[in-house]
């Protein structure tokens, strides 16, 4: 896999984006960003307060990111966890870095609420994970990206994570 591509973890809360995202990156020796950092203090007060992110909330917390990944992509690639649970929101990323690579991480919905509730210090309650179940729309044939399904331990999960990137096509440069 070329290290020029920036990857985005992705998937609902819970599902071990920051954590995996961050081990890619160690892995793979490029720079991370975590997602939530890109949201402004609006959209973090509402999803503490338990109410689901809007399309308006969401756009401008993506370009945010899409400047973050256009900047990598130039840079040698990179790595940032960003749940981008529906197809629009990854186009949009998409336009940022058209090589963006995705990593899909997918779990049981008892698993992932079970993970989602043992944390701790947080923003986003465990009551909206419902929502994001479903407003999620899963990767699609033609989206650059691999599925990887969260059981295990992070290590294991980056591991798949890792053999199934290898799998990917090389970009065009």
């Amino acid at each position: 896999m070329s290290s020029q591509r920036v990857i985005v973890v992705m998937g609902v809360a819970g599902t071990g984006k920051t954590t995996v995202g961050r081990l890619l990156a160690e892995a793979l020796a490029l720079p991370y960003a975590e997602g939530d950092a890109f949201h402004p203090a609006a959209n973090v007060a509402k999803m503490s307060a338990g109410t689901p992110l809007d399309d308006a909330d969401r756009w401008p917390w993506l370009d945010a990111i899409g400047d973050w990944i256009r900047g990598r992509a130039g840079l040698g690639g990179g790595v940032v966890a960003a749940s981008a649970l529906k197809r629009s929101y990854r186009d949009r990323l998409r336009t940022a870095a058209p090589e963006a690579v995705f990593v899909h991480l997918t779990g049981a919905r008892a698993l992932v609420g079970q993970r989602m509730a043992a944390r701790t210090g947080h923003f986003m309650p465990a009551v909206l994970l419902d929502s994001q179940f479903a407003t999620l729309e899963p990767l699609q044939e033609d989206e650059l990206g691999v599925v990887v399904d969260v059981s295990g331990s992070p290590d294991d999960i980056t591991e798949r994570a890792l053999a199934a990137l290898r799998r990917l096509p090389t970009p065009q440069n």
